[in-house]
């Protein structure tokens, strides 16, 4: 017999033990124990044991053979000639989770129906649940009436029932479910109150395409018709969903009145879920918030940790966007910070971090000193990204609140957690210019201890850039040579640049570095050694990367212009020849994953371009290599930028075309990648007519035509337009896929000599601003950024309208610069207010282009937008603010 397991239970519960009965249980032991199923007299209990290990392991992963499946199956419906109540269940359970094949359903049909049909509710209720669980759309016509019959029954079981399986059926049946309409909406006056909810849900995903169908549903049912309180909490939902969807502002909005009435509802939830939903409203003021943060003021002094939880999160989230309607909340939430719940210790710790004034600082400091070692990393990472925000709000509080940082530091903790702090410590020495020496300072202490490979090198690399500009950078040396004679290779190696980037930026520590950098060239490592050979070299003038100081100090602190993962790949292509590698010759697209790993979804490959699908486009060799083997593009100049491929037809179409964009500096050449999906025809003379009226900058100079396109054989053909240099030409393409189609005797494969022109049409392509950029990345974008000429600077802000939050501006105007973002500014924290964003890119005739952006929202939702562009040209410069305002 199996040993039971014994399994802790949770600690929030008791400390107490449980077994588990299934531990060491085998699928073929439990298959043989399911011949209890065919004895002539049947152990109820027994089988109940048998069918409950089954679902046990079908649970856990295991899985059937289709003989074992089909064995369990036909076993299983023996059982039903019991009459035992429990076992019946059992039965239906088994049933849902074998989910048998059409030819197996009609056996067990008939006994599921008959149930359907039964005076026991119980049954009546699960066989409907398992019927519409396993029959398909022929047999659901059979039992419709049924279904339609039971949603309107007296028996709330049962009527739920028919309700829930509504909602399954309306993924695969929905024209079926929607004859139902009348019946529901009975079932939505219900006094049952899961019924009523099953009902509402149903009846919402019923309308859910009709907006005008929502509206007046919610509008028919907020006068007072629904009392469960589960049906209230969808309702509310809903109503939220119609007053955003009407764009309506302030106190006007329709159904507000409705929402604020729920506030004084006596269900809990229903009132947590009117207070979330005014929160969360567009554009919600100051006195509309008033209500629900008084209603959930007094749940934070709730004996429930549910209710503390859910309105201390609420207030959290508000927090970020109106700061000053939570302010008196603080007193409430202060008692938090010892609830015995840490998430809501966490919650309330943060709130107040976001509402706190300058005066508050300190006294917060002091209450997190105690509190931070009693919870988890998570916890602890949400805290210091709340600190974060709290030290770039008062900047003059940051000597305290660095020293919070540090001291947390030294404390234990995961790579997330410590990675956490270090990258705040960072943000604020960049941020905050007084900060610079402290954190520095705090950073090399914790260096000392540092377990972490990547933040050592993280901070090394750091120091490296801003050690050397601090008023005594002598004093970090000590710290930066420890890490060559302590630490592991890759964190040595790390130190020997850091100490080359001193050398090179202070002079008067050059004599120091050389010393430190010569003991260097007896290190067990090869890495080291060649750093510190090269380094050494360069300082002391023997060799050379430029005809300056500026071009050393470039090779040391400057960004590799080519993504790592492209440098590798094309050296790994490299075959050793008399021609020396050529690192211009190396992509400079950041590319989202290898082009051959890229596979068009539902699609033949068409051509070399077929593999692409990603939203991040290249040169590759494949283009370069077929574009310049056509005589007609010959003169065209150098390749700048292929595009991703444009899909130009739906899925599983006749015909499957995709597009690619290849920009010249003063043409566009569009390659039409044409599989033909139908075995039966061959196309000749392929073409793509190509309307070029919305597109007025645009000429066409050259059109190739595919000669055949058998079945299932990629093909390309290619239109080429002339556009003005220097010109950022945009447009709007119409297309037509043009040719003569004839028939293929499916047994010889051969084609008939006669043909039929025909044409099919294709979805309309845009070349825009972004199709001009290259998504190339900088390692360091504040050194990149100086490095640049100042007078390059176009500075601009612009008013970006409502948006849903930054995260969305920030995505809109990444795609309409097509720039690519720098460390992971992109990601826009939740609820931000504020927030800042890095692009890099290569504008068409390889300019250099960095962009600064600074976002901030306002309580109605209204984005602002402080643009600031460097390049190595300034008229690009002011080329971008152009894109910018146009889009």
């Amino acid at each position: 017999m199996a040993q039971p397991l014994v399994v802790k239970k949770d600690d929030d519960l008791d400390e107490e033990e449980y077994y588990s009965p299934f531990l060491g249980i085998e699928k073929g032991a439990v298959l043989q124990e399911a011949r209890v199923f065919h004895d002539p007299q049947l152990d109820a209990r027994r089988c109940c044991q048998v069918i409950t290990k089954l679902l046990y392991l079908l649970n856990q992963g295991d899985t059937f053979t289709k003989v074992e499946a089909t064995e369990v199956f036909f076993a299983t419906t023996k059982l039903f000639q019991s009459k035992d109540a429990g076992l019946r269940r059992m039965v239906y359970l088994m049933i849902k989770e074998l989910s048998p094949s059409a030819d197996e359903v009609i056996i067990v049909t008939s006994s599921l129906m008959k149930d359907m049909n039964s005076k026991t509710d119980m049954y009546r209720a699960n066989a409907i649940r398992v019927l519409c669980r396993i029959i398909d759309s022929t047999l659901l016509t059979q039992i419709e009436r049924y279904l339609k019959q039971a949603i309107v029954d007296k028996n709330p079981v049962v009527a739920s029932a028919a309700l829930v399986s509504g909602i399954y059926l309306l993924q695969t049946s929905p024209e079926v479910v929607k004859r139902w309409s009348n019946e529901v909406q009975e079932a939505v006056q219900s006094r049952a109150a899961l019924v009523q909810f099953h009902a509402l849900a149903l009846l919402h995903q019923i309308r859910q395409n009709d907006r005008l169908a929502v509206s007046k549903l919610v509008t028919s049912l907020t006068r007072g018709s629904v009392r469960s309180p589960l049906a209230q909490c969808l309702l509310i939902r809903y109503t939220s969903q119609v007053i955003r969807e009407s764009g309506n502002q302030g106190g006007d909005r329709p159904f507000f009145d409705f929402l604020e009435s729920c506030l004084r509802n006596k269900a809990e939830m229903v009132i947590l879920e009117a207070a979330r939903a005014i929160t969360e409203l567009n554009g919600v003021t100051s006195r509309e918030l008033t209500p629900a943060i008084t209603v959930l003021q007094l749940f934070l002094s709730s004996s429930k940790p549910v209710l503390r939880f859910a309105a201390v999160r609420t207030l959290n989230k508000v927090a970020s966007t109106h700061p000053l309607a939570v302010t008196n909340c603080n007193i409430d939430m202060e008692s938090l910070i010892s609830d015995q719940n840490r998430s809501i210790a966490t919650l309330a710790i943060t709130t107040l971090l976001k509402t706190g004034n300058e005066s508050s600082v300190d006294r917060l400091m002091k209450q997190m000193t105690n509190f931070m070692s009693d919870i988890a990393d998570e916890f602890k990472i949400v805290v210091v990204e709340a600190i974060r925000s709290l030290c770039l709000k008062f900047p003059l509080k940051y000597r305290s609140l660095m020293n919070f940082l540090s001291n947390i530091l030294r404390e234990e903790g995961g790579f997330e957690y410590k990675k956490a702090i270090v990258d705040s410590i960072i943000i604020l020495i960049r941020d905050i210019p007084d900060a610079k020496e402290s954190g520095l300072f705090h950073l090399c202490e914790f260096i000392e201890d540092c377990e972490f490979t990547y933040l050592s090198t993280q901070i090394l690399h750091f120091l490296g850039n801003e050690g050397p500009k601090t008023s005594d950078p002598s004093k970090y040396i000590r710290y930066i040579y420890n890490r060559v004679i302590l630490e592991n290779a890759t964190v040595r190696a790390s130190a020997v640049s850091t100490l080359a980037k001193f050398g090179a930026l202070v002079d008067s520590l050059k004599p120091r570095i050389f010393v430190l950098l010569r003991r260097c060239l007896f290190d067990g490592d090869d890495e080291v050694r060649d750093r510190a050979t090269l380094y050494l070299k360069l300082l002391g003038g023997e060799a050379t990367v430029g005809e300056t100081e500026k071009d050393v100090n470039e090779f040391l602190f400057g960004s590799l212009d080519v993504p790592l993962v492209n440098l590798e790949t094309s050296l790994r292509n490299y075959e050793p020849s008399d021609v020396p590698f050529d690192i211009s010759s190396v992509s400079r697209e950041t590319k989202s994953q290898p082009l051959a790993e890229k596979k068009s979804t539902g699609k033949k490959p068409t051509g070399p371009a077929s593999a692409v699908s990603g939203p991040v486009s290249t040169v590759d060799a494949s283009y370069e290599k077929l574009l310049s083997s056509i005589p007609e593009f010959a003169d065209f100049g150098k390749l700048f930028k292929s595009s991703s491929p444009v899909e130009l037809t739906e899925a599983e179409t006749e015909y499957s075309v995709n597009v690619v964009k290849h920009i010249y500096d003063g043409h566009v050449v569009l390659q039409y990648n044409c599989t033909n999906t139908i075995p039966e025809q061959l196309l000749e003379q392929v073409v793509v007519f190509v309307d070029a009226s919305e597109a007025d900058e645009f000429l066409e100079v050259v059109s190739k035509p595919l000669e055949s396109l058998p079945y299932d054989s990629p093909g390309q053909t290619f239109v080429a337009f002339e556009k003005p240099e220097g010109v950022i030409a945009t447009g709007k393409f119409s297309n037509i896929l043009k040719f003569i189609v004839k028939e293929v005797d499916p047994s010889t494969g051969e084609a008939e000599d006669d043909g039929v022109e025909d044409e099919y049409q294709l979805e309309d392509l845009e070349i825009v601003s972004a199709d001009y950029m290259l998504k190339v990345g900088v390692s360091n974008f504040r050194n990149a950024w100086e490095s640049m000429d100042p007078e390059s600077e176009r500075v601009d802000e612009y008013g970006l309208g409502v948006r849903e939050g930054l995260a969305e501006a920030v995505s809109a105007v990444i795609s309409i610069l097509g720039m690519q973002p720098c460390e992971g500014t992109d990601v826009v924290p939740s609820n931000s207010r504020s927030h800042t964003c890095l692009l890099s890119g290569v504008f068409i005739g390889n300019v250099k282009v960095l962009v600064r952006l600074s976002f901030g929202i306002t309580s109605s939702k209204e984005v602002a937008m402080k643009l600031a562009v460097r390049s190595d040209d300034p008229e690009i410069s002011d080329k971008i603010h152009e894109i910018v305002a146009n889009g």
